[in-house]
């Protein structure tokens, strides 16, 4: 396979692998690193992509391999949440704080969740996977990932709301 070949079958793919691996790895530098690294691994092995039926699926999942593996090495043992991507046209430095935070909340609750149902929340309420995708790339069957995503959402609605409803009886 070339080099245009292989760039035509992962370029639609690339940003959804660096939000996969940004959810699981927090730090843009380890996530964009992951990424680089997922891109290696395909093209070393760029004959055995050929093979695959759902390409993207396939690079999804050695992306979450991958992550999973980082987390798991004492390399990234330390990582530390860094959210400077937020801009916001609001005027009121108070609601842009404000939104800030609850950004900031959002994440830390997501980032508390079973990589389990981290990874399905990410694969599915963010990048918007159906759960035919995402069975094949976790390997669960759909039951599974609907429970899995039920309980996610569930666990980030209450968390909010005890947040928000903090000192109110």
């Amino acid at each position: 396979m070339n080099q245009n070949t292989f760039i035509s079958l992962i370029n639609p793919v690339k940003d959804k692998m660096y939000r996969l691996a940004l959810r699981l790895l927090i730090s843009k530098e380890s996530a964009e690193d992951a990424t680089q690294e997922v891109f290696l691994k395909l093209w070393n092995g760029n004959e055995k992509i050929k093979d695959y039926a759902n390409v993207e699926a396939f690079a999804m999942t050695v992306t979450r391999n991958y992550c999973l593996d980082q987390l798991r090495s004492k390399q990234n043992s330390n990582l530390k949440m860094v959210h400077n991507n937020y801009e916001s046209g609001e005027t009121s430095i108070h609601d842009h704080l404000e939104a800030i935070d609850e950004l900031d909340q959002v994440s830390q609750i997501i980032n508390n969740l079973p990589e389990q149902q981290k990874i399905i929340f990410q694969l599915r309420d963010v990048e918007q996977y159906e759960y035919e995708e995402i069975a094949e790339i976790t390997k669960m069957n759909e039951t599974a990932i609907r429970v899995a995503l039920s309980r996610a959402r569930k666990k980030i609605r209450e968390e909010l709301l005890k947040k928000h409803n903090y000192g109110i009886k």
